[in-house]
Protein backbone atom coordinates (compact mmCIF):
# COMPACT_ATOMS: atom_id res chain seq x y z
CA UNK A 1 0.00 0.00 0.00
CA UNK A 2 2.67 2.39 0.90
CA UNK A 3 4.91 1.59 -2.31
CA UNK A 4 1.44 1.91 -4.39
CA UNK A 5 1.19 5.79 -2.60
CA UNK A 6 4.56 6.30 -3.71
CA UNK A 7 3.94 5.43 -7.43
CA UNK A 8 0.63 7.41 -7.40
CA UNK A 9 2.75 10.51 -5.89
CA UNK A 10 5.46 10.41 -8.30
CA UNK A 11 3.04 9.91 -11.29
CA UNK A 12 1.42 13.14 -10.67
CA UNK A 13 4.30 14.89 -10.32
CA UNK A 14 5.31 13.54 -13.71
CA UNK A 15 1.85 14.20 -15.04
CA UNK A 16 2.16 17.91 -13.75
CA UNK A 17 5.73 18.33 -15.45
CA UNK A 18 4.77 16.54 -18.81
CA UNK A 19 1.92 19.03 -18.95
CA UNK A 20 4.04 22.03 -17.93
CA UNK A 21 6.32 21.08 -20.58
CA UNK A 22 3.67 20.55 -23.18
CA UNK A 23 2.01 24.56 -22.51
CA UNK A 24 5.63 25.66 -22.53
CA UNK A 25 6.28 23.91 -26.26
CA UNK A 26 3.13 25.06 -27.32
CA UNK A 27 3.57 28.59 -25.99
CA UNK A 28 7.09 28.99 -27.92
CA UNK A 29 5.80 27.01 -30.99
CA UNK A 30 2.93 29.79 -31.15
CA UNK A 31 5.29 32.47 -30.60
CA UNK A 32 7.59 31.88 -33.62
CA UNK A 33 4.79 30.36 -36.42
CA UNK A 34 2.50 33.79 -35.21
CA UNK A 35 5.84 36.22 -35.54
CA UNK A 36 6.39 34.58 -38.73
CA UNK A 37 3.12 34.39 -40.37
CA UNK A 38 1.07 36.16 -38.20
CA UNK A 39 -2.07 35.87 -36.83
CA UNK A 40 -4.59 34.84 -39.54
CA UNK A 41 -2.14 32.63 -42.18
CA UNK A 42 -1.20 30.12 -38.90
CA UNK A 43 -3.08 27.32 -38.15
CA UNK A 44 -3.65 25.45 -34.40
CA UNK A 45 -3.01 22.54 -36.21
CA UNK A 46 0.28 23.65 -37.52
CA UNK A 47 1.06 25.06 -34.00
CA UNK A 48 0.23 21.57 -32.68
CA UNK A 49 2.52 19.82 -35.12
CA UNK A 50 5.48 22.31 -33.98
CA UNK A 51 4.95 21.47 -30.42
CA UNK A 52 4.75 17.88 -31.11
CA UNK A 53 1.44 17.70 -29.24
CA UNK A 54 -2.31 17.72 -30.45
CA UNK A 55 -4.90 20.05 -31.41
CA UNK A 56 -6.60 19.40 -27.66
CA UNK A 57 -4.00 20.77 -25.91
CA UNK A 58 -4.18 24.08 -27.46
CA UNK A 59 -8.03 23.88 -26.26
CA UNK A 60 -7.13 22.39 -22.90
CA UNK A 61 -4.22 25.30 -21.88
CA UNK A 62 -5.49 28.50 -23.66
CA UNK A 63 -9.09 27.57 -24.70
CA UNK A 64 -8.72 28.67 -28.56
CA UNK A 65 -6.63 30.03 -31.07
CA UNK A 66 -6.97 33.37 -29.62
CA UNK A 67 -6.08 32.58 -26.40
CA UNK A 68 -2.55 31.34 -27.33
CA UNK A 69 -2.05 34.50 -29.55
CA UNK A 70 -2.63 36.54 -26.34
CA UNK A 71 -0.49 34.49 -23.78
CA UNK A 72 2.30 34.19 -26.87
CA UNK A 73 2.07 38.02 -27.24
CA UNK A 74 2.07 38.55 -23.65
CA UNK A 75 4.78 36.21 -22.96
CA UNK A 76 7.66 38.78 -22.08
CA UNK A 77 6.13 41.70 -21.53
CA UNK A 78 6.59 43.44 -17.77
CA UNK A 79 3.46 43.58 -15.67
CA UNK A 80 1.90 47.04 -15.91
CA UNK A 81 1.23 47.14 -12.04
CA UNK A 82 5.13 46.17 -10.93
CA UNK A 83 6.26 48.78 -13.72
CA UNK A 84 4.63 51.61 -12.23
CA UNK A 85 5.94 50.55 -8.83
CA UNK A 86 9.49 50.35 -9.54
CA UNK A 87 9.56 53.89 -11.15
CA UNK A 88 6.67 56.40 -9.95
CA UNK A 89 7.14 56.46 -6.18
CA UNK A 90 7.77 60.24 -5.40
CA UNK A 91 10.06 59.12 -2.71
CA UNK A 92 12.59 57.81 -5.70
CA UNK A 93 15.78 60.10 -6.26
CA UNK A 94 15.75 60.37 -10.36
CA UNK A 95 18.41 57.79 -10.86
CA UNK A 96 16.11 55.15 -8.45
CA UNK A 97 13.68 56.27 -10.25
CA UNK A 98 15.26 55.24 -14.30
CA UNK A 99 16.84 51.80 -13.02
CA UNK A 100 13.47 50.80 -11.65
CA UNK A 101 11.69 51.97 -15.37
CA UNK A 102 14.52 50.41 -17.51
CA UNK A 103 15.12 47.36 -15.40
CA UNK A 104 11.48 45.99 -15.50
CA UNK A 105 11.35 47.57 -19.18
CA UNK A 106 14.57 45.52 -20.43
CA UNK A 107 14.32 42.97 -17.83
CA UNK A 108 12.72 40.34 -20.36
CA UNK A 109 15.85 40.76 -22.66
CA UNK A 110 18.01 38.54 -20.20
CA UNK A 111 15.26 35.94 -21.59
CA UNK A 112 18.08 35.57 -24.94
CA UNK A 113 15.86 33.52 -27.54
CA UNK A 114 12.74 34.07 -25.96
CA UNK A 115 13.36 37.75 -26.16
CA UNK A 116 13.48 37.43 -29.30
CA UNK A 117 10.67 35.81 -30.65
CA UNK A 118 8.86 38.35 -28.50
CA UNK A 119 10.00 41.22 -30.25
CA UNK A 120 9.22 39.67 -33.74
CA UNK A 121 5.80 38.69 -32.86
CA UNK A 122 5.18 42.41 -31.59
CA UNK A 123 6.38 43.52 -35.00
CA UNK A 124 3.91 41.53 -36.74
CA UNK A 125 1.12 42.70 -34.61
CA UNK A 126 1.87 46.45 -35.70
CA UNK A 127 1.92 45.37 -39.44
CA UNK A 128 -1.20 43.08 -39.12
CA UNK A 129 -2.67 43.95 -35.86
CA UNK A 130 -5.60 41.98 -34.84
CA UNK A 131 -6.29 44.90 -31.23
CA UNK A 132 -4.04 43.33 -28.78
CA UNK A 133 -1.11 46.49 -29.86
CA UNK A 134 -3.65 49.19 -29.03
CA UNK A 135 -4.93 47.01 -25.87
CA UNK A 136 -1.14 47.28 -24.67
CA UNK A 137 -1.29 50.80 -25.52
CA UNK A 138 -3.84 51.89 -23.22
CA UNK A 139 -3.50 49.60 -20.75
CA UNK A 140 0.47 49.11 -20.36
CA UNK A 141 1.90 52.09 -22.30
CA UNK A 142 -0.34 54.81 -21.76
CA UNK A 143 -0.54 54.67 -18.00
CA UNK A 144 3.65 53.97 -17.61
CA UNK A 145 4.42 56.87 -20.19
CA UNK A 146 1.84 59.87 -17.96
CA UNK A 147 4.19 58.16 -14.83
CA UNK A 148 7.22 58.89 -16.72
CA UNK A 149 6.37 62.16 -17.44
CA UNK A 150 5.13 62.61 -13.92
CA UNK A 151 8.31 61.51 -12.94
CA UNK A 152 10.67 63.70 -15.17
CA UNK A 153 8.54 66.47 -14.47
CA UNK A 154 9.04 66.65 -10.59
CA UNK A 155 12.69 66.36 -10.86
CA UNK A 156 12.67 68.91 -13.84
CA UNK A 157 10.52 71.61 -11.16
CA UNK A 158 7.50 71.41 -13.56
CA UNK A 159 4.53 71.76 -11.64
CA UNK A 160 2.44 71.05 -14.47
CA UNK A 161 2.75 68.01 -17.84
CA UNK A 162 3.74 70.41 -20.59
CA UNK A 163 5.16 68.90 -24.20
CA UNK A 164 8.62 69.62 -23.97
CA UNK A 165 8.77 66.85 -20.70
CA UNK A 166 7.04 64.52 -23.12
CA UNK A 167 9.06 64.97 -25.49
CA UNK A 168 11.77 64.21 -22.77
CA UNK A 169 9.97 61.03 -21.58
CA UNK A 170 10.00 59.76 -25.60
CA UNK A 171 14.00 60.12 -25.67
CA UNK A 172 14.39 58.19 -22.43
CA UNK A 173 12.01 54.97 -23.31
CA UNK A 174 13.98 55.09 -27.01
CA UNK A 175 16.86 54.57 -25.54
CA UNK A 176 15.55 51.20 -24.28
CA UNK A 177 13.41 50.83 -27.58
CA UNK A 178 16.51 50.83 -29.35
CA UNK A 179 18.10 48.22 -27.68
CA UNK A 180 14.71 46.10 -27.97
CA UNK A 181 13.99 46.68 -31.59
CA UNK A 182 17.74 46.04 -33.15
CA UNK A 183 18.73 43.21 -31.06
CA UNK A 184 19.73 41.62 -34.61
CA UNK A 185 21.45 44.21 -35.46
CA UNK A 186 23.43 44.42 -32.41
CA UNK A 187 24.16 40.64 -32.35
CA UNK A 188 26.02 40.68 -35.71
CA UNK A 189 27.86 43.95 -34.90
CA UNK A 190 29.00 43.09 -31.23
CA UNK A 191 27.14 40.21 -29.78
CA UNK A 192 28.84 40.84 -26.75
CA UNK A 193 26.94 43.53 -26.09
CA UNK A 194 23.72 41.88 -24.68
CA UNK A 195 25.17 37.68 -24.89
CA UNK A 196 24.65 37.27 -20.78
CA UNK A 197 22.79 39.06 -18.01
CA UNK A 198 25.44 40.41 -17.07
CA UNK A 199 26.05 42.24 -19.99
CA UNK A 200 22.19 43.66 -20.70
CA UNK A 201 22.58 44.71 -17.01
CA UNK A 202 25.69 47.09 -18.05
CA UNK A 203 23.78 48.32 -20.83
CA UNK A 204 21.14 48.86 -18.42
CA UNK A 205 23.03 51.02 -16.07
CA UNK A 206 24.46 53.37 -19.06
CA UNK A 207 21.37 53.76 -19.77
CA UNK A 208 20.72 55.80 -16.50
CA UNK A 209 23.62 57.06 -17.06
CA UNK A 210 22.51 58.84 -20.64
CA UNK A 211 18.81 59.57 -19.11
CA UNK A 212 19.96 61.57 -16.52
CA UNK A 213 22.05 63.47 -18.87
CA UNK A 214 19.54 64.42 -20.83
CA UNK A 215 17.46 65.53 -17.67
CA UNK A 216 20.26 67.14 -17.18
CA UNK A 217 20.45 69.60 -20.52
CA UNK A 218 16.56 69.71 -20.47
CA UNK A 219 16.99 71.34 -16.65
CA UNK A 220 19.81 73.76 -18.34
CA UNK A 221 17.55 74.71 -21.18
CA UNK A 222 14.49 75.18 -18.69
CA UNK A 223 16.95 77.73 -16.53
CA UNK A 224 17.99 79.56 -19.23
CA UNK A 225 14.39 80.50 -20.82
CA UNK A 226 12.88 81.01 -17.09
CA UNK A 227 15.09 84.57 -17.19
CA UNK A 228 13.47 85.39 -20.57
CA UNK A 229 10.08 84.60 -19.58
CA UNK A 230 9.99 86.51 -16.95
CA UNK A 231 11.45 89.85 -18.51
CA UNK A 232 8.76 89.35 -20.93
CA UNK A 233 5.92 92.15 -20.43
CA UNK A 234 2.72 91.55 -19.28
CA UNK A 235 -0.33 92.47 -21.19
CA UNK A 236 -2.53 95.47 -20.10
CA UNK A 237 -6.17 95.22 -18.79
CA UNK A 238 -8.22 96.27 -21.07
Amino acid sequence: MEHFNQTTADDTRKTRSDGAQSRERLLLAAMRLFAEQGFANTSTREIALAAGTNIASISYYFGDKAGLYRAAFSDHAACPAEGLAAFADPRLTLREALQGFYANLLGPLKQGDRARLGMRLWFREMLEPTGLWMEKIDNGIKPAHAALVLVLGRHLGVAQPQDDVARLAFCVVGLAFQMMVSRDVIDQLNPRLLATSAAVDTWMARLVDYAEAMVSAEQTRLHTLRPIAKSLPRKKKA
